[in-house]
């Protein structure tokens, strides 16, 4: 009975989350207006959003039967929990930091608009692509509390390969604008993973 209680209380917790990360894209247009006029536009990244918009689905296709699936142990599942749901919230709230960052420069798609700066505080002082790592974060925290084991690296697969091809949409984009400064910026901080 104890073990249900902490599973529907994290998977709950980590479904808010959830909401709170699509919240953030969805009121991106009424705190920064429209977007400015676009420059460039890297049309490639939509692969990587169709991989990333695959994971997201596959991460919540199939539940798996018992919230806890090893030998009974209640401290364990509090712990799996607790690590689930701080993942998906540290996850979601380093989302939103990083589109308030961006402001009006943050788009779905891979663009430069035609003031485009080039953003290295905040959360891009720490990964070049913060948003992703974010998003990566919800779907292990989702992965934790209810996709089944195998499910979850199918879903992990599809995000790292659309990861992959948007950061590189994006990254030409701003190589071409940017130059030696991004150069710059590139080898200081990280793409994904951040360093220890």
């Amino acid at each position: 009975m104890e073990t249900d209680a902490v599973g529907l209380t994290a998977l709950v917790l980590v479904f808010i989350a959830w909401l709170v990360f699509g919240i953030t894209f969805l009121i991106r247009k009424k705190l920064h207006g429209p977007h400015p006029d676009v420059a460039k536009y890297g049309p490639e990244s939509k692969w990587g959003i169709g991989l990333q918009s695959i994971a997201f689905a596959v991460i919540w296709m199939i539940p798996r039967p018992h919230w806890w699936p090893f030998r009974a142990s209640l401290a364990g599942e509090v712990i799996l929990a607790v690590v689930a749901v701080v993942l998906a919230y540290a996850s979601s709230l380093f989302c939103l930091r990083s589109v308030q960052t961006l402001g009006k420069q943050w788009t779905y798609q891979a663009r430069l608009l035609k003031d485009h700066e080039l953003i290295t505080q905040g959360p891009y002082s720490i990964v070049r692509n913060p948003i992703y790592l974010g998003m990566f974060g919800m779907i292990l925290g989702t992965g934790l509390v209810f996709s089944r084991w195998w499910m979850a690296l199918i879903a992990i697969f599809f995000f790292l390969i659309g990861n992959q091809i948007r950061i590189r949409a994006e990254e030409k984009l701003l190589r071409e604008s940017f130059g030696e400064k991004f150069d710059d910026y590139a080898r200081r901080v990280p793409a994904f993973f951040p360093r220890p």
